[in-house]
Order: structure tokens, then C-alpha cells, then sequence
């Protein structure tokens, strides 16, 4: 795959919410975050002080959750410290996309089925709206949702994959490949670059990106944190 710029992706979320998704983007001073019904992710400028905290949490309000994604920036110690993850982001360096024969496109007409699916197979973070961030793909097994997969964060130039499940009735038939192939493919098609993030935890999960192309670009802590 041709060279991408890879900076970005040391900021996702910011550089989403500055760049693709700035429609949608919660500001206050150096402060962003998404509606909460689409993604609680927020974030701060670079090296952030006091006065970047203290924009986020007028931004959020008293008591409120934020979820620094990736960010390395620690809060003020008064921030309660909510959640705490391992996980690795790795990108797409592939060369052979799939096709989407077959799936399904989901938006907002198919919010409840989605959400009932991300609550019994348990993606991660998924809400009423997370549909709005992007192109989301389904299976269908007798008219019955049963695996999905779609786009999550913009930086410049990349696309993340996220979302991907399959109810646990219908696991081992191959669903979650090839989804994620055929957003692959999608991506790749508009002259963008795939990446995603997974917890070390999946083992699983991490053993099918790494055969469907993606290898690790860093390791990364996702942290979450309530407003004092």
C-alpha cells in the first residue's frame, strides 16, 4: 500500500474531531468531545496544563465521564480514574481487500438491532448515534442481525475499523473476516489507509487482524476518567 503519513495517529480522536468529524464535534476552549450518543471519546491539546483540564471538564460538566481513548495525558489527580486497559493500535499494510457481496448497510433505521447486538456480543463502546461516524456493515442470518462491523474515528487520512462482533451463536463461520475485508476495501477505495485498536486481552481478535493484513504500529493505554 502507498505511504501514508502516520502523525495522526498519535492523536486520533482530536484529529477526527478537528478534521472529518468536526460536525460533530463539543468545544470548549482547547477542549472536544462527541455528543455522548455518539462517542464519550474527548480530548486536549497536546501537553496539556491546567487550563486544558479545566476546558474539558466545563465542557463535560461536573461528575461526567471522559474517555481519553490513546491519550497519554494524565489528568489533574482530582479526576477520578475510572478504567484502566492495555491495548495495541495497528494498521492495515496489505495489499488484498475483500468485496461486500451479500452484507448489509446499517444506519439509523437499525440503531436498536445494533445496539442489541453490540450488547450481547460486546464490541466496546457503542451508542444510539456511533452509527452516524461512519459506513456500517452487517450480516443477516433469516433476517436476524448477527455480526456488523463498520467506521469509527477520521484522522487525516485513515480510517478506523471498529465495531466488529458476531452474537455468539453465530461465531466460527467467518463473519467478522469478512466484514472487515470488505471495509478494507472500502477504505482503501477512497485513497484511505484502514487501522484499528484491540485490547491485548483478545488474543483472538489480534491473531485474525494480523491475518487479514494489519500489523502493530504501537502500543497504546486506554483511560477513562470522571470529572471532578
Amino acid at each position: 500500500m502507498a505511504d501514508h503519513d502516520t502523525t495522526a495517529l498519535d492523536d486520533p480522536v482530536r484529529s477526527s474531531l478537528r478534521g472529518h468529524h468536526a460536525h460533530l464535534a463539543r468545544r470548549f476552549g482547547a477542549a472536544l468531545t462527541f455528543p455522548p450518543a455518539v462517542a464519550t471519546f474527548s480530548a486536549v491539546a497536546t501537553d496539556p496544563g491546567p487550563q486544558e483540564w479545566a476546558d474539558l471538564a466545563r465542557l463535560l460538566s461536573r461528575g461526567e465521564f471522559a474517555d481519553m481513548f490513546s491519550s497519554p495525558a494524565v489528568p489533574p489527580p482530582d479526576w477520578e480514574p475510572v478504567f484502566e486497559l492495555e491495548a495495541r493500535q495497528m494498521i492495515y499494510t496489505g495489499n488484498r481487500p475483500g468485496h461486500d457481496d451479500g452484507l448489509v448497510e446499517l444506519g439509523a433505521g437499525n440503531a436498536p438491532e445494533m445496539l442489541g447486538l453490540a450488547e450481547r456480543a460486546k464490541p466496546g463502546p457503542f451508542w444510539p448515534r456511533t452509527h452516524e461516524l461512519g459506513t456500517y456493515l452487517g450480516i443477516r442470518e433469516h433476517g436476524e442481525l448477527v455480526a456488523m462491523a463498520g467506521e469509527r474515528l477520521r484522522p487525516a487520512g485513515w480510517t478506523e475499523i471498529s465495531a466488529v462482533c458476531t452474537a455468539p451463536r453465530a461465531r466460527g463461520r467467518g463473519h467478522a473476516a469478512r466484514l472487515v475485508r470488505a471495509l478494507i476495501a472500502r477504505i482503501t477505495a477512497r485513497g484511505e489507509r484502514p487501522f484499528l485498536h484491540v485490547v491485548e486481552a483478545n488474543t483472538g481478535a489480534m491473531a485474525l487482524y494480523e491475518r487479514l493484513g494489519f500489523d502493530t504500529r504501537k502500543h497504546v493505554t486506554f483511560r477513562g476518567f470522571r470529572t471532578p
